[in-house]
């Protein structure tokens, strides 16, 4: 099915299928492809709207009757440690960060095979084989960088290991995580925290106002991390917003909760460039 606006943009909408974080639920996504000399621009106007970034297409969740994705970011400027976050940075203290052009890697894609393996054996991204690991990292239109996380070998003296590593979007107003991994035998180390850390780091050097983290569900235990942030905003009936408490968030779950796609598709804002000129 497709739906347009009357821009040069074009959106469509999936088949439904499964919903990977609640139970019993359909999932469709709302998506359109990002190409074109534009491409760096329609990114950011996007992300501002709660869409994300997988290779060359944005989506943004539209189920008939479940808001519950809800996109997620932190606003830098908001964002104040708590006591096991300090922790957390002093445990990684010995790590070297990198950020590169975004090229694939045998280490990356080790790595990314043993975490898929112990975090999420059952995913969509289970049987992506090496190919399909260098085009999810290296197919990108926009402003990417792949930043890596390296350790002193314990077992090669001179040497390091890759630890962990983020595919990372450069946006006009911050940072997206688009994809992380990370060795899950340093448990002790909490990597998949100390990597949104240290983009909230970067983006504070970068002066970039925020981190956007990817889609939080409240009430799926593998999403209960990010509401351990502060400084945490959440795009939702149409604007950001800011969360002061992450336990009272409660997301429509009613079927009429939801806008039609093609309102939702008419509430869309593009940039003016995007407009094909009427004459």
């Amino acid at each position: 099915m497709r739906h347009s606006l009357p821009l040069a943009t074009q959106f469509y909408v999936t088949a439904p299928q499964p919903c990977p974080y609640l139970d019993g639920r359909i999932e469709r996504k709302l998506f359109t492809a990002l190409q074109g000399d534009h491409a760096n621009l329609l990114n950011d106007s996007l992300s501002q709207q709660g869409f994300r970034r997988s290779q060359n297409v944005l989506y943004r969740p539209a189920c008939a009757d479940c808001s519950a994705c809800l996109s997620a970011r932190i606003r830098v400027d908001s964002f104040s440690t708590t006591r096991s976050q300090r922790r957390t940075l002093r445990r990684n203290q010995n790590l070297v960060c990198e950020a590169s052009s975004p090229w694939a890697t045998e280490e990356q894609y080790e790595l990314f095979r043993r975490y898929l393996e112990t975090r999420h054996s059952d995913g969509g991204m289970a049987d992506m084989d090496v190919f399909e690991f260098a085009a999810m990292i290296e197919e990108t239109t926009v402003r990417s960088r792949i930043v890596e996380y390296f350790q002193p070998s314990e077992t090669d003296k001179g040497s390091r290991d890759l630890v962990a590593a983020c595919l990372t979007d450069v946006l006009n107003d911050g940072l997206s995580l688009v994809y992380s991994f990370f060795d899950t035998d340093l448990s002790k180390r909490s990597l998949g925290s100390y990597l949104i850390l240290d983009h909230i780091r970067i983006a504070k050097e970068a002066r970039l106002p925020y981190v956007y983290l990817g889609y939080w569900v409240p009430n799926s235990p593998k999403m209960h991390y990010k509401a351990g942030f502060s400084g945490l905003e959440i795009f939702y009936r149409g604007k950001w917003q800011v969360v002061t408490d992450p336990e009272k968030v409660v997301p429509d779950q009613h079927p009429m909760g939801t806008d039609p796609i093609p309102e939702q598709v008419a509430a869309i804002s593009l940039p003016d460039i995007l407009t094909p000129s009427q004459g």
